[in-house]
């Protein structure tokens, strides 16, 4: 009989926005902030390390979140060949075992016609720190912290496997996720069925939050919860790509 394999689901939070034109020390202080902020979440997001030849050499190269030695690192992610394209920052949690480990990367500082920049953290998927993280409490703490460092447009934690169950072929960058955020520029949210809860995050935008315990593909309910939000969302105008 021929081998089957089941698909782990993988979950990240991601913050995005458009074009803005920012130094690498602009970038740096934003930078410093999230990581300050994040600290405070979860311990696994407390320290982070640059990518390597191999795991031994990453771990050599530890991130130092201050603002002069991010600033440096911030420089060092300057794309060669297009200065408007901004900077990149890639780093990894640590963690011995991939699939409980995280890792970031964000995109600041691009303003060419049509960009948009971000910081992605991809999340654990199983393990001690994903039984922690994949959490309402931690996720909400983690876009609450990327809204109030990057002010961006948009943000979302989610589920791939469920953003990709929920979304429409047509428009597969409106994401409807787990939690969402949506700044006051994108328009206004308009009201949601329960479990859906909304809440303000300061005087940034609101934060949307699906369902109060993980969110899976394999809950119909939950798929179901998706589209019908998905649909709200669009007919009132705030969904849009994400960056836009």
């Amino acid at each position: 009989m021929p081998e089957t394999f089941t698909r782990l689901d993988s979950y990240y939070a991601g913050a995005y926005w458009g074009p803005r034109k920012e130094t690498p020390e602009e970038c740096a202080r934003r930078a410093q902030a999230f990581l300050a902020s994040i600290a405070k979440v979860d311990p696994s997001f407390s320290q982070w390390f640059e990518q390597g030849r191999s795991r031994k050499d990453a771990l050599k190269r530890p991130i130092e979140p201050s603002g002069e030695a991010l600033a440096k690192r911030v420089r060092r992610g300057k794309d060669r060949q297009f200065e408007d394209i901004g900077y990149s920052v890639w780093a990894w949690n640590g963690e011995p075992d991939d699939y409980d480990a995280s890792g970031f990367n964000f995109k600041c500082g691009g303003y060419c016609e049509g960009l948009s920049n971000r910081c992605v953290v991809n999340l654990p998927g199983r393990g001690p720190n994903a039984e922690r993280v994949l959490s309402v409490p931690v996720l909400t703490g983690l876009i609450r912290s990327m809204v109030l460092a990057w002010e961006p447009d948009s943000a979302l934690a989610t589920s791939t496997m469920h953003r990709d169950a929920v979304t429409p072929d047509d428009n597969a960058r409106d994401f409807v996720g787990w939690l969402m955020y949506f700044s006051r520029s994108q328009g206004r949210v308009p009201p949601l069925p329960a479990p859906v809860r909304i809440e303000p995050v300061e005087d940034k935008g609101m934060l949307i939050v699906l369902t109060p315990e993980r969110i899976t593909p394999a809950n119909p309910e939950h798929v179901e919860l998706g589209k019908r939000v998905h649909e709200l969302l669009s007919r009132a105008g705030i969904l849009r790509p994400m960056g836009s």
